[in-house]
Formats: C-alpha cells, structure tokens, sequence
C-alpha cells in the first residue's frame, strides 16, 4: 500500500479524531493560534499602511522595515522566545512569531494598493468637497479593497501554514500530528497531517476569497 493510501486510511480512521489528542483538537488549537496572529497582524499592520497611504508619507520606509521580518525565520525568532521568561506564557511565544511573519505582507499591500489608487479621481473627489475620511472610506479603500484582501489572504495562508511550528516547542495545533509521527516513524500520520495543513490553508484562502468578492464596497456600490 502506497504512503497516500495509509494517509488516506489514518484520517478516515474515527480513533485518530476522537480524544484529548485528536485531530478534531489540534485542529481547533490551529485555527485559534492562527485566528488570533492573523487578527493581531491586521489591527496593527492595516490602520497604519491605511494612513501612511492616505498621507502619501513614510509608507516606503515602514514597508522596507517591515520587510525585514521576511528575512528573519520564524523558528529563529520563536527559538529566542522560548529562551526568554515568555517561554512558559503558553501560545504567546508563537503567536507573536506568527504576527511579526504576517504583518510584512499585510502592510506591503494595504499601503501599496492606496498609493496606486488613481491620483485623478482623488483630485476629483477633493474637488467635490469630500472630507479626508469621506475621501478615505469612499474612494480610496473601494479601490485598494483588491489588493488589501490579496495582502489579508497572503497572509492567512502563510500564518496557517507556518503555524504548525508550535508543535516544535511543545505547543498544540496540526504540527502535533506530525512531530508525533516522526517520533514513532509513521510516514502515514506525517503525511496525514501536512495533507490537513494543507487543505486547511486552502480552505482559509476560499473563504477570504469568498468573504472579498462578498463585502467589496466595489460591488456594494455597483
């Protein structure tokens, strides 16, 4: 039997699902350390690429800084934690690892995606009178919208996959599955639970792309 097919036969199988540590509890421990990072990420990486942009100051050297965090691992940054009195605050070590990994793509694009709203109509809409919040929440993010969510989506993928570091310093999630598989050297259960990485990343990246096209003030005002 080929190692798909034992993959395919450890995640049918209703005892690996069922318990304490069961994949139906590695998965709830993922989406919550994933959730959590990604949401951090956004309330500190959007409002300020949204003002950086709408100002039109500073956005090149915040996201050149931010960018930064692109060339620093992740496990680097988690392993310095865990050396640090944050390594027995629980899943703190590695939600703010997943944050620093997230906000570079976040911030690149929200900024980038107002900085390339057309001047014109910007001009435009100033001309009509248009305060700069009115200008901001009517003509500015409506257009950026695209590109921001191509930031949130990147992000979230790359947060749920990277996620599974936790299991490396003894936290839960999907990367439990796997550790303990090569402990026992099961390749069915390694490759069951990157498969469920993986699609979990897919599915996250559907639904974002669903909950854009669905909540786009561009199809709003259409």
């Amino acid at each position: 039997m080929g190692v798909l097919a034992e993959a395919w036969t450890w995640l049918v199988t209703g005892s690996n699902w069922s318990g304490d540590g069961g994949a139906w509890v590695r998965l709830t421990e993922h989406l919550y350390v994933s959730g959590v990072a990604l949401l951090i990420a956004c309330l500190l990486a959007l409002p300020l690429a949204f003002l950086l942009g709408h100002l039109g100051k500073g956005g090149a050297l915040a996201v050149n800084i931010s960018n930064v965090g692109r060339a620093v691992p992740v496990f680097a940054v988690l392993a310095l934690f865990m050396v640090s009195p944050l390594r027995s605050a629980g899943y703190v070590p590695t939600i703010v690892a997943l944050v620093l990994f997230a906000v570079p793509p976040l911030l690149t694009n929200a900024y980038v995606g107002m900085r390339e709203v057309d001047r014109s109509v910007v001009e435009a809409a100033r001309g009509m009178g248009m305060s700069g919040m009115q200008l901001f929440a009517r003509v500015e993010l409506p257009l950026a919208h695209p590109l921001v969510m191509t930031g949130v989506r990147s992000a979230a993928v790359q947060v749920v996959a990277t996620a599974s570091i936790a299991a490396m310093v003894g936290q839960g999630g999907l990367g439990r599955i796997i550790t303990a598989g090569f402990n026992t050297y099961d390749t069915a259960q390694v490759v069951a639970g990157a498969l469920l990485v993986a699609l979990l990343a897919l599915v996250v990246e559907g639904v974002l792309v669903l909950l854009g096209r669905v909540f786009s003030p561009l199809r709003k005002a259409a």
